[in-house]
């Protein structure tokens, strides 16, 4: 029995054309690094003030790729099949982009994690499921990458893939 569903944003629901390269460069500077890869793991290392640095130009550049945003039908198909689903979004786009793209496409979710409350995806999927008050075996994490399949896997949630 499916008690609520958990959406990925970025490749599940919308594309967000996001120059993660030049992005990458930026953060390197920030940290004074020789690299920065892989990113989650580099931005996790970080002291708070430049990790407080590195999410402002990240948020920058998300909305400045606002514009070139496009829509992935098969993950809004599911979203409209769910919709009467307690519903919970983990994303590692930040809250501001996330805002501004929820308002624009009209979606809700009874919860909403983005990377300022964890940069680890299986905690963002304990923490959606403790929130949405659901079992694990009893939820559906869709998404779109080997890294969401994978956090499915560790919280023993159901995993279903969108291309």
């Amino acid at each position: 029995m499916i008690e609520a569903v958990i959406f990925d944003l970025d490749g599940t629901l919308i594309h967000l054309p996001v120059d993660y390269e030049r992005l990458i460069q930026q953060f390197q500077k920030v940290a004074q690094a020789e690299s920065f890869h892989p990113l989650l793991e580099s931005v996790s290392n970080l002291d708070e003030v430049a990790t407080g640095k590195v999410f402002e130009i990240w948020d920058l550049a998300e909305l400045a790729a606002l514009a070139g945003m496009t829509v992935n039908q098969e993950g809004m198909k599911l979203y409209g099949f769910f919709s009467t689903k307690p519903k919970a979004l983990v994303t590692m786009q930040g809250k501001a982009v996330v805002k501004a793209i929820l308002e624009k496409l009209g979606l809700a979710f009874d919860v909403v994690l983005t990377r300022e409350d964890s940069l680890n995806r299986a905690e963002q999927l304990k923490l959606a499921t403790q929130k949405l008050g659901a079992r694990f075996e009893n939820v559906v994490f869709i998404g779109n990458s080997d890294n969401d399949a994978l956090a499915a896997n560790q919280v023993t949630c159901s995993f279903q893939r969108i291309q």
